[in-house]
């Protein structure tokens, strides 16, 4: 299984932001913002600040996707 953030950014259009404004906004790294555009792990603290500040749950900014399709 792996992880897809295709609903963050989807959220983040929804919202009007940018990957900046987020990254502002939550405290987080450029390397955090990097690794989500790859869709690798982060943490659940990421995961946590993310969430709180689109005032969202987890479930609405990523999935696991299965890696065979």
């Amino acid at each position: 299984m792996a992880i897809s953030y295709k609903k963050l950014w989807k959220l983040l259009i929804d919202k009007n932001m940018i990957k900046k404004d987020l990254r502002i906004a939550a405290g987080l790294s450029t390397n955090v913002i990097a690794k989500l555009g790859k869709n690798e792990n982060v943490s659940t603290e990421v995961l946590g600040k993310i969430c709180k500040v689109l005032d969202c749950e987890i479930t609405d900014i990523m999935e696991f996707v299965d890696e065979d399709k």
